[in-house]
């Protein structure tokens, strides 16, 4: 795989069991570019630690006034010299494509991820710790699977040398061939103290990444209440705690750097030394004392990879297992095997949910009132076949076909979930509205529906065109420059252009005004007429134009009817509704108030 072939056709099925196994699939995957970058690394490596047996040779050529053996020394030594020269550059650009290769690969096993799970993945795993994996831990996962090679490539050189070295001159290599087993691995101790350091870090790191994603996030409410300070006062706090722990991991590793300084210091003492009384006394040349001090001074050269290779596994792990984490994330499977269902036949029909007997029939408009709003929230979820991993109620069945069983866009095209807090995403209105659809519901129509002409006015009198076009003004990243209303009303807008089969809607207005959802509530029911949808709220206006309302107590279907005779006939369903208070329960409030109110409300509307 060449840079210029990505993205990847294929990303392929990770082995997300653990960190190790995902940076082992990883290297597995690129086995052809690790080749590659180990052999132009044997060159450069190779390159390297000949230049000392060069000049060994030339100083003892020079010592016996060998013209001859001088010459070949000095051909030694350029070629020695084009060897490091063309293997530096060639390494560099092969462990480059493999560092680039490999977090692309993991960028799209993790898009490939968030796109199939969609809002359930933020359930499951924090928002901030998916822009860590993806952006900070990528990095780190692309720095240990490029380095592999190289310090395969330094290994290989480093026992090559050391055996030629005791092959040379035995006296000298065996000094060698101890010392430097004792350089590579005299660190090994430190190095869990330094992974435990280094995780600390990266752990914190992702609580501050994800503090960050969500003050940002809700910075316009936040500036509402007042709320700026208070949040900026934690953002430094967990950011003074990264920096902590920063300097505890950098610290290990300063040791371990002055270690591997140390050690190779003492080691060419030695060397210098033994060999100085070893020339003295005539055992050996001095061509070959320089031979065996050049090497050794060279060889730290290749030994740094050991110490790179150690920080780069200490650093990765944790960003792998993290990866991995969210690759092990899977859409909620029971009995039966998948099906490969042809989209022209995908199934239409009532909606149910076994777990809590909720059913809305095909073709007709279903409120679903829920006591508790983050039970709907789940419900809803799970009615759009995105049910989180740890439940275990079983599939949502849609004309008797399991949605869990269908193929993940023929669910989404089967049915289509809006929650409570819809993303819009920055872009004109016309790029807003342009999604998948059916092409039976036209823009016009859906704005019109959802109420958006005061949205249409206001982006008109923003538009930067002379046309003051509302459909060529852009929107800002989440729709910010709009009112919570407003942003509301778009998303919806943009979920009745889709015109899906089953629409599932949660609190669509529960950010507008009572006169705008009774004229919301109108809108929707007949552009949805022959089509299923399914709206989660409380609010009376939504519930009056319902085709049937469902009462979803404690995890179960209470109640079924229409919207009056259910506030009549049940105390609970009107509680929570009305937001009686115990006390208003006791005493008996007449549900006529409130339909006089809602009648007054919608004439007005």
């Amino acid at each position: 795989m060449q840079i210029r072939d990505l993205p990847y056709p294929d990303p392929g099925v990770a082995d997300a069991r653990s960190g190790p196994r995902f940076l082992w699939w990883l290297g597995r995957n690129q086995l052809g570019g690790q080749l590659k970058s180990l052999a132009w690394g044997l060159l450069h490596f190779c390159g390297v630690a000949g230049l000392p047996l060069g000049v060994g040779q030339a100083v003892q050529a020079v010592v016996d006034r060998s013209g001859v053996r001088l010459a070949l020394a000095g051909a030694l030594i350029v070629l020695c010299g084009v060897a490091f020269t063309l293997g530096d550059t060639m390494l560099h650009r092969t462990a480059v494509a493999n560092w680039i290769t490999a977090a692309a690969r993991v960028q799209q096993l993790l898009a490939r991820k968030t796109a199939e799970l969609g809002s359930a993945l933020t359930r499951r795993v924090a928002a901030g710790e998916v822009v860590a994996v993806s952006t900070g831990d990528v990095e780190k996962i692309g720095w240990f699977v490029e380095g592999v090679s190289r310090f395969a490539a330094a290994a290989v050189t480093v026992v090559l040398v050391c055996v030629g070295l005791v092959l040379y001159e035995p006296e000298l290599g065996i000094v060698v061939a101890v010392g430097v087993p004792v350089l590579a691995l005299a660190v090994l101790p430190l190095l869990p103290r330094a992974t435990r350091r280094a995780d600390i870090q990266r752990e914190k790191a992702g609580k501050a990444t994800e503090l960050a994603s969500d003050t940002v996030a809700g910075l316009r409410v936040l500036r509402g209440i007042g709320g700026e300070e208070l949040f900026l006062g934690r953002y430094r706090q967990a950011s003074q705690e990264v920096r902590t722990a920063a300097v505890s991991s950098a610290r290990m590793w300063s040791l371990i750097s002055a270690i591997q300084v140390l050690l190779p210091g003492l080691l060419l003492i030695t060397v210098v030394w033994y060999g100085a009384g070893l020339a003295r006394d005539g055992r050996v040349e001095v061509g070959e004392l320089v031979t065996a001090f050049s090497t050794v001074t060279l060889l730290m050269y290749p030994l740094r990879h050991f110490e790179e290779i150690a920080m780069a596994y200490s650093f990765s792990r944790p960003s792998a297992t993290r990866a991995a984490r969210v690759l092990s994330l899977e859409r909620t499977a029971y009995e039966g095997d998948r099906g490969s269902l042809d989209h022209a036949a995908l199934p239409a029909g009532d909606l149910y949910d076994p777990a809590t007997g909720l059913l809305a029939p095909a073709g007709r408009f279903t409120a679903v009132v829920c006591g508790d709003p983050d039970a709907a929230g789940l419900l809803a979820e799970r009615l759009g076949g995105h049910a989180a991993e740890e439940e275990k109620s079983p599939s949502v069945l849609l004309d008797g076909v399991a949605l869990d069983d269908l193929p993940l866009d023929g669910a989404r095209t089967c049915v289509l979930v809006q929650d409570k807090d819809p993303v819009l995403l920055s872009g004109t209105l016309w790029e807003l509205l342009d999604v998948p659809a059916s092409g039976e519901v036209s823009a016009e129509e859906a704005l019109r529906a959802a109420q958006c002409g005061d949205v249409l006015a206001a982006l008109a009198q923003a538009s930067a065109e002379d046309s003051g076009d509302p459909m060529r003004t852009r929107i800002t990243e989440r729709g910010r420059s709009l009112s919570g209303g407003q942003r509301q009303r778009l998303a919806l807008a943009r979920s009745l252009v889709t015109d899906p089969e089953v629409l599932v809607l949660d609190e669509p207005t529960s950010a507008v005004d009572s006169h705008t959802e009774a004229r919301i509530a109108q809108g929707v029911s007949e552009l949805r007429a022959g089509r299923t949808t399914v709206v989660f709220a409380s609010s009376p206006l939504l519930l009056d134009h319902a085709d049937r309302v469902v009462f979803v107590h404690e995890g179960e279907v209470a109640a079924v009817g229409v919207h009056r005779e259910l506030l009549h006939s049940n105390a609970e369903y009107r509680a929570v509704v009305t937001r009686e208070t115990e006390e208003e329960q006791l005493v008996g409030i007449d549900a006529d108030d409130e339909l006089r109110a809602l009648e007054e409300i919608e004439e007005s509307a």
